[in-house]
């Protein structure tokens, strides 16, 4: 670390202290079912377990029915039939339930959702604010949350940049800031939507690699959302398919042969 860094950090206050490292935990959908007031069946009902030290990959086109999951899966979207429940938590129904959820869960968005005039460093500790409260936010970051958001950093490669406004890196560089953001939580789970869709192929594949590897190390339950069937083959440890709000896949992928993809990717009631 940088001796400007390593002040930054030092200069600080030293409390509330970061909690510790965490593992994943399950996360399951008992016949999850999403309709939405205009009569569109985004979900059909869904039973799905998500195990920790999992990548698990979401397949499939545009409306499919990937990102009303992973809003299901995230407390964003109440589903109409069914429950969502995490374990040690419980089913996802009261504001306490879903506010300890959404607080260990570390979502990764299509769109960096980033301040472009706030340094990198400032972005990444945003995913600290579920740990305050709307008092305590007005006050400097603890020393322990700087450290802690410097090392998200450096875990995606980017301590160099730390200082830099976000919007002057690239389209890659600024999703690893997102990643960075949803390490800093702590979380059990770790959800990203399309995360690469914007990316280009290379670029794609390193940050796909770098979020499969950092959940792997870290034992989290991660569900990841792509349309890329190449992508989905080399990064996942487990495909769920979804067609028109169900689920017509699940599985390894190297049990993703060309017919299971047609029936992904073919025309509506193929």
């Amino acid at each position: 670390m940088t001796a400007s860094l390593r002040f930054l950090a030092d200069a600080a206050p030293a409390a509330p202290a970061v909690p510790a490292a965490r593992t994943g935990t399950a996360l399951r959908t008992a016949a999850v079912e999403v309709r939405y007031p205009n009569g569109t069946q985004a979900l059909q009902a869904t039973s799905l377990v998500f195990e920790p030290g999992r990548f698990t990959v979401l397949l499939g086109a545009s409306g499919a029915g990937k990102s009303t999951l992973l809003r299901c899966l995230n407390g964003l979207v109440r589903p109409t039939a069914g429950t969502v429940s995490v374990d040690g938590i419980g089913e996802l129904r009261s504001a306490a339930a879903l506010q300890q959820h959404r607080r260990s869960t570390g979502m990764v968005f299509q769109q960096h959702h980033l301040i472009g005039r706030l340094s990198v460093l400032s972005n990444v500790l945003m995913g600290r604010l579920g740990y305050h409260s709307s008092w305590a936010t007005l006050r400097p970051w603890s020393r322990s949350e700087k450290e802690s958001a410097l090392a998200a950093i450096e875990r995606v490669g980017l301590l160099d940049r730390a200082l830099d406004r976000a919007d002057e890196l690239s389209g890659g560089q600024q999703q690893r800031v997102g990643v960075a953001r949803a390490l800093v939580q702590q979380p059990r789970v770790l959800l990203a939507d399309e995360p690469v869709a914007s990316l280009d192929p290379a670029t794609a594949e390193h940050l796909l690699s770098l979020m499969q590897r950092i959940c792997r190390s870290d034992g989290l339950t991660a569900v990841v959302s792509l349309h890329q069937v190449e992508l989905a083959r080399r990064h996942a440890d487990r495909i769920v398919g979804l067609k028109g709000g169900a689920v017509v896949f699940d599985g390894a992928p190297s049990a993703l042969g060309s017919q299971a993809v047609l029936e992904l990717y073919g025309p509506a009631g193929t």
